[in-house]
């Protein structure tokens, strides 16, 4: 099990065991069973705060409407295009926003644990890890085989170690250990310019090893190669493969080198996805399948040709996966989302990974939308259709309105004309509440968060604001992904292989200050004063700013440490002054 690297202990045993104790299965044939997340009282709040939150911003959009079509009615007004432009894009804005509170509001409600239930013995299971030895260090992912060999299981486990370099060292390593090595380096047919056999990804590699090696095992357990497993592992996954149709178990994504604000930022970014999202799709049977901690049947995904070609195969496997039926019972294969932190790993902890990490989230899924998602929405049975529905939007969402936010903005800075025909203290009145509203279901369920590292009754703060600095990325993404420029899998470096941040790190969030602060100044100039629009423009420059300034500081911090520590007159100066530097410095 991975330690933190912080001296605060954390209770990764508590969390491991969040679905509840394993229990002895009953009944034949087995069904994957679930209980309610909260009990009725708790329910009853949720539905209020969902419902008050929903409510408001159909008030404010209905406002919205309104403010669209009164001057027409009332006055006979001719409207300009571009008048009409910007009342159609806020429109649009905030139907979206009603799209992510309802979203959001339906996983509440629907969130369920899995039961989960002792594994069938001696079936032939396979623990794979990977490794890019030009972006993962080899003393990461021994740690990580270490642990694996730790897991236990009624039966026998084989660890597969899966090497893009087939390098010599890391082979006879393996062979020191007892674990296996697989590596399809220097094999054509398993180095693809496309398909599922793509060089240089992780579908790809593990597409290898199936074909190779896969037919010889009923399931198989995965990790990446920076999560290290729990012993208790095989045992609490393994359980829900007793129903004939579940065809992969995911569990949820835990950093432990809490060292780094980003690296902690990223992590509770992630609450409502892996807290309430994943939990809810327990209730339509299609969890989303996630690469860095999972298990699942060999044949279901033999069955749709193997893990598929795309930089965020997860999505589009799950897509694929719930989109066929299992050839022996003819049901739609399910899958099942357990909450139990099985698994600690490593997350991005500088900001040129963190970014990256967004990017290739975000263009996966901008790709899957605009490529693949209609041809396998409509095989998918109704339940999932429901789901998948409601959340393939997101990346799309947080692209597109930053993007036309601005361009509002800038086009009322430049015109002085608004798209809102009402007061401003209406127009702030109503905005407010409706973030408030949010704001108050956020923070009612992050009582169900997931990870062990967030203290009990956090808010999650760090998550909303990392969101908010990621979306210049994700208006990026969109727009490479609509302009369909290539964007290849990228390993998210690990341990000592950090990519360092510089100036072009922060290339799309300079790139929108400068453009804000230019309309800005140029409003100032020629008048325009509608203050909401100022509040807004500067509140997005100060987001495409913070993450910048962060940096700054943390450089000019390190600077000034090895210079402190490196000036050969140290010894001369105030022992208070040493004392209380350090003291800070810690």
């Amino acid at each position: 099990m991975a330690k933190p690297t912080t001296d605060k202990i954390y209770d990764y045993k508590l969390f491991s065991k969040l679905a509840g104790s394993v229990t002895a299965v009953k009944t034949l044939p087995y069904t994957v069973q679930y209980r309610r997340l909260s009990n009725r009282k708790d329910a009853f709040k949720t539905i209020l705060l969902a419902t008050a939150s929903i409510g408001v911003e159909v008030w404010f959009l209905t406002w919205l409407l309104w403010s669209l079509l009164a001057p027409i009615w009332s006055n006979n007004a001719k409207l300009g295009t571009v008048f009409i432009a910007l009342l159609v894009c806020i429109f649009v804005i905030e139907s979206f926003r009603l799209l992510s509170i309802t979203s959001f509001a339906l996983s509440a409600l629907m969130s369920k644990n899995p039961v989960p239930v002792r594994p069938s013995p001696r079936q032939r299971i396979a623990f794979t890890t990977m490794i890019v030895p030009s972006k993962e260090p080899f003393e990461i992912v021994k740690k990580t085989l270490l642990a694996m060999k730790q897991v236990t299981y009624n039966g026998q486990i084989d660890i597969w170690l899966l090497d893009e370099g087939n390098d010599p060292a890391i082979k006879s390593a393996c062979k020191t250990m007892g674990v296996n090595h697989f590596s399809r380096k220097d094999i054509e047919k398993w180095n693809q310019p496309n398909g599922r056999f793509k060089a240089r990804t992780k579908h790809g590699n593990v597409n290898a090893w199936l074909v190779a090696k896969g037919h010889a095992y009923d399931y198989v357990l995965s990790v990446d190669s920076d999560h290290q497993p729990l012993p208790s592992y095989a045992q609490r996954m393994l359980g829900y493969f007793r129903d004939q149709d579940v065809a992969f178990v995911v569990g949820p994504q835990v950093y432990s080198n809490l060292e780094s604000v980003i690296t902690r930022g990223a992590e509770s970014q992630s609450y409502v996805f892996q807290a309430t999202i994943q939990r809810a799709a327990n209730s339509y049977n299609a969890a989303m399948f996630v690469g860095t901690n999972h298990a699942y049947r060999v044949a279901s995904v033999l069955d749709i040709g193997g893990f598929q070609d795309s930089i965020t195969e997860d999505l589009l496997t799950s897509l694929t996966i719930h989109g066929r039926r299992n050839p022996i019972t003819k049901h739609h294969w399910k899958s099942v989302y357990t909450p139990d932190v099985l698994a600690i790993g490593e997350g991005p902890s500088s900001w040129t990974d963190y970014f990256s990490q967004q990017l290739r989230w975000s263009r996966g899924a901008n790709d899957v939308l605009l490529r693949h998602f209609l041809g396998r929405y409509l095989k998918l049975p109704w339940r999932a259709k429901l789901h998948y529905g409601l959340i393939i939007w997101c990346y799309p969402a947080a692209g597109f309105t930053w993007s036309i936010g601005i361009a509002v903005s800038m086009l009322y800075l430049f015109l002085g004309t608004t798209g809102v025909a009402l007061h401003d203290k209406t127009w702030l009145a109503l905005f407010v509440d409706v973030l408030a509203t949010q704001l108050l279901l956020y923070s009612w369920l992050r009582r169900y968060n997931v990870s062990p590292h967030d203290k009990q009754g956090s808010f999650g703060s760090a998550g909303i604001f990392f969101s908010i600095f990621a979306a210049p990325i994700y208006a990026y993404s969109l727009f490479s992904a609509l302009t369909r420029r290539k964007c290849n899998f990228v390993v998210t470096p690990k341990g000592d292989s950090t990519s360092p941040d510089n100036w072009r790190t922060f290339k799309y969030h300079l790139g929108w200050a400068l453009l804000i602060a230019g309309f800005l100044v140029y409003s100032i100039i020629i008048g325009n004063t509608h203050p909401n629009v100022k509040i807004w423009c500067v509140l997005a420059l100060i987001s495409c700013l913070t993450p910048v300034a962060m940096w700054q500081i943390s450089c000019w911090h390190s600077t000034k440490l090895r210079l402190f520590r490196w000036n050969p007159y140290r010894k001369t100066l105030s022992r208070s002054f040493l004392e209380r530097f350090e003291r800070v410095d810690s």
